[in-house]
């Protein structure tokens, strides 16, 4: 962009931005000549996407200010009355406790109220997966979360719902992208005259009292609890964000004894003793390792800001703890659920399970194990919940137990149709005390499903691509793979292609007899290697990087020593050859 052009966008921001501190962020950098930032802050508009918007916090047309959130306000609200017209609408709102968090569902709250779409809004902080369990619990038509989830703390986002309590997928998604798009006027009120309207009604324990109650009732063996609760020490961090307020509480409750880091116990969107507030990454489990070293902990939780993402470290049996992942501890939840359910006799006539594309293959086994079947999707719990929308209408028999994604993400209820970490967490304490009364922890079980399984090995690479080129840059890898197919990864040979946007799969050298893929198409390419390793790469759909998952399997029939070495050395050889290959 030219400098004119910067400019005039720059100078019509200003002009219908109504917050003053946004306001002088960009008259300071035009005064100042910064044409760089000021390129990067309106070279485009913060994309309003399939799952809503997500942004740096600051000035400018792509980034995330209330101008920002108000106009993709309006556009959700156009898209509302279109799709339900006459009906009396009504949207529930939520919001973390990152920077400008609260002020941005405010303003939302109130373009709906100025819309006719009566604005439930919560009077403080509250996790992600209560305000799925709100908008169904309320009947409501729509919802929003303001979080960034587990992002850094210069971001923040946008999260778009519909009436089940999921997030928004075709063909809504693309109605309201289109709507937000074609808006030209914003209407917004005054919050006392919204309140005294009744279009702006602030709810808080109605809905936390039917939310705490119901994850409480998901658990299967509340007698074990009440008989061996005591005995167990949790240590909990909320890393600075919305999860202290129901984790303690139903832990409470249950019997269970918790310690909570106090140095990140408290909300703080500026997240001062981490650099990621993200339970998957081991540095911000480190304070809370800590305390558990200290306090002889038999488990430690972390949920990221919103709490829908639980991670958690148990001990190793040398003085430490060793980190879960999130595939790890799906394989787990889904072991116990399965085999409980089966000797209490309440395991239903056609159990079905759910997994991303990209979490491991261990899940499928245990499923299978139990006469369980196990369903895939895309990415993302949006196609989790579109599943288990469809067992409810499709009249196959088809009952949901458990849905899970590799990113932290376990989802054990349906009266939430989004990840929940608060209901994961007390699984995975009931789950804990069970083995521990069968004399094994959790490790040692996982350790009994790789045995039995397989051992399986799992790496990440993420490489991040910032600025104008940043997506021009990812679409050219992504390209470049589908123009040349690699014929092996860390010298193992490729098997099996799949290319999800495409929607086929098919030998190498064999494209003409491709097999046509059952998904939505998705930016999503996945190579199967001759001896049973998956590797596989996308674009992020929320932060602008590029995401490689690759999954060894190696049989255990020579011992776990032998199969974790096995696996550790192809999974390193993998990860090397892609990181040479993007330069991360």
């Amino acid at each position: 962009m030219d400098h004119d052009a910067i400019k005039a966008r720059a100078t019509d921001y200003i002009a219908k931005e109504t917050d003053h501190a946004f306001r002088v962020e960009v008259l300071s950098l035009l005064q100042a000549g910064d044409w760089k930032e000021l390129e990067d802050r309106f070279y485009r508009d913060l994309e309003f996407g399939t799952g809503g918007l997500r942004g740096v916090i600051g000035g400018g047309y792509n980034r995330m200010n209330l101008l920002v959130v108000s106009r993709a306000t309006q556009g959700m609200a156009d898209y509302l009355k279109k799709a339900f017209p006459g009906k009396a609408l009504s949207a529930c709102l939520a919001y973390d406790s990152r920077r400008c968090s609260a002020e941005f569902a405010e303003a939302a709250a109130l373009v709906f109220a100025a819309n006719g779409v009566k604005a439930y809004l919560f009077s403080s902080l509250r996790p992600t997966p209560e305000l799925s369990f709100a908008i169904r619990l309320l009947g409501a038509d729509t919802g929003v979360v303001v979080t960034a989830s587990h992002n850094p703390p210069k971001y923040n986002g946008y999260k778009a719902y519909w009436n089940d309590g999921a997030q928004v997928i075709a063909p809504h998604d693309e109605g309201i992208i289109a709507m937000v798009g074609a808006v030209s006027e914003v209407r917004t009120m005054g919050r006392a005259e919204a309140l005294a309207a009744g279009l702006l009604v602030m709810i808080d324990r109605q809905v936390d009292e039917a939310y705490v109650a119901m994850v409480k009732s998901k658990l299967l063996r509340p007698g074990l609890i009440k008989e061996l609760g005591g005995k167990v020490k949790i240590v909990y961090t909320p890393l600075h964000g919305t999860g202290a307020l129901h984790f303690e509480r139903v832990m409470r409750e249950l019997g269970l004894a918790v310690s909570t880091v106090p140095e990140q116990r408290e909300p703080d969107g500026s997240f001062p003793t981490v650099s990621f507030p993200n339970p998957e990454e081991p540095a911000a489990l480190k304070l809370a390792i800590e305390l558990g070293v200290k306090e002889g902990a038999d488990v430690v939780m972390a949920t990221d800001p919103d709490a829908d993402r639980l991670g958690i470290a148990v001990p190793d049996g040398a003085g430490g703890f060793s980190l879960v992942t999130g595939n790890q501890l799906g394989a787990l939840h889904l072991d116990y659920l399965l085999l409980t359910m089966k000797e209490l006799g309440r395991l239903p006539a056609k159990p079905a399970c759910i997994k991303s594309i990209v979490t491991t293959d261990l899940q499928s086994r245990v499923a299978a194990k139990y006469g369980a079947t196990m369903f895939e999707c895309l990415t993302g719990f949006k196609w989790i919940a579109a599943l288990m929308r469809r067992f409810e209408s499709d009249g196959k028999g088809y009952t949901f137990v458990y849905g899970t994604e590799e990113s932290y993400g376990h989802l054990v209820e349906d009266e939430v149709r989004d990840k929940d970490g608060i209901s994961a967490a007390a699984l995975t304490a009931e789950a804990a005390l069970y083995w521990r009364s069968k004399g094994k922890s959790l490790l040692e079980r996982l350790d009994e499903l790789y045995l039995e399984h397989g051992l399986y090995e799992e790496r990440g690479v993420s490489k991040y691509f910032e600025g104008p080129t940043g997506m021009d840059t990812m679409r050219g890898i992504m390209e470049g793979y589908r123009r040349a197919q690699p014929a092996s990864f860390g010298g193992i040979r490729v098997a099996r292609i799949r290319d999800v946007k495409a929607g086929a799969a098919w030998e190498p050298g064999r494209e003409a007899a491709a097999e046509k893929v059952d998904l939505p198409p998705s930016d999503v390419l996945q190579w199967y290697l001759e001896d049973g390793t998956m590797v596989t790469v996308r674009p992020s759909g929320t932060e602008p990087k590029i995401k490689y998952y690759v999954l060894c399997r190696t049989e255990a029939s020579g011992g776990l020593a032998e199969a974790r070495a096995a696996s550790a050395a192809k999974a390193s050889a993998i990860v090397a050859e892609i990181r040479k290959a993007v330069g991360a």
